[in-house]
């Protein structure tokens, strides 16, 4: 293996964990609990699903020449903002988690057809006409999204539900019981409290 292979093996890798993670926590969901918004801003996990299959079928077609295909709204002058945040009652789960799967073969399938050095142009950033980029910057950048969308889905499942972690990928938490977790809380709480009357 070449190092240019391997560090699109390194990448790939990456990209693939922060993936499993977020179908991860939309597992066990109900059909309410995994569409709901949690946040002021509508945050829910089959958005973020939805949203992340987009981002993929996005950055790794249009700045390479390949084909997007399928609909995405943001190749459409008439979509209405934030339509891939939400799945709506008439798409169904398993839709947009089949949707978010198939994005990875697209994805999969570029990234080992092109160099790590190939050049493309993403249209929707910059001055008009988009940035040049290679395969390697949209990799990183992709890998960054969908980890900080991991982290979204990580808290948004933890107000659901109080299910946390990485559960089987890698868990990353101290295995203590509620009692630890309230007074671990509590603990930080007053630090919080201690911190704004100034100390």
């Amino acid at each position: 293996m070449t190092g240019a292979d391997q560090l699109k093996a390194d990448l790939r890798d990456y990209l693939q964990e922060g993936r499993d993670v977020v179908l991860l926590k939309a597992e066990g969901l109900s059909e309410y609990d995994v569409r709901r918004p949690l946040t002021p801003t509508g945050t829910n996990v089959l958005g973020v699903v939805k949203h992340l299959a987009l981002v993929e079928v996005g950055y790794f077609s249009v700045p390479f020449g390949r084909p997007v295909g399928l609909a995405h709204p943001w190749f459409s002058d008439d979509a209405e903002d934030n339509v891939d945040m939400w799945a709506t009652a008439q798409e169904s789960r398993e839709e947009v988690l089949d949707g978010y799967r198939r994005a990875w073969a697209r994805t999969d399938a570029a990234v080992a057809e092109l160099p790590i050095d190939a050049v493309g142009r993403v249209p929707w950033w910059g001055p008009a006409g988009g940035t040049e980029v290679t395969l390697h910057r949209v990799l990183v950048h992709v890998i960054a999204e969908t980890h900080r969308h991991a982290g979204h889905v990580d808290i948004v499942r933890e107000l659901v539900d109080g299910v946390v972690g990485n559960q089987s990928v890698g868990d990353n938490l101290p295995d203590r019981d509620p009692a630890w977790w309230r007074e671990y809380r509590e603990r930080v709480e007053q630090a919080a409290r201690q911190a704004a009357e100034g100390g």
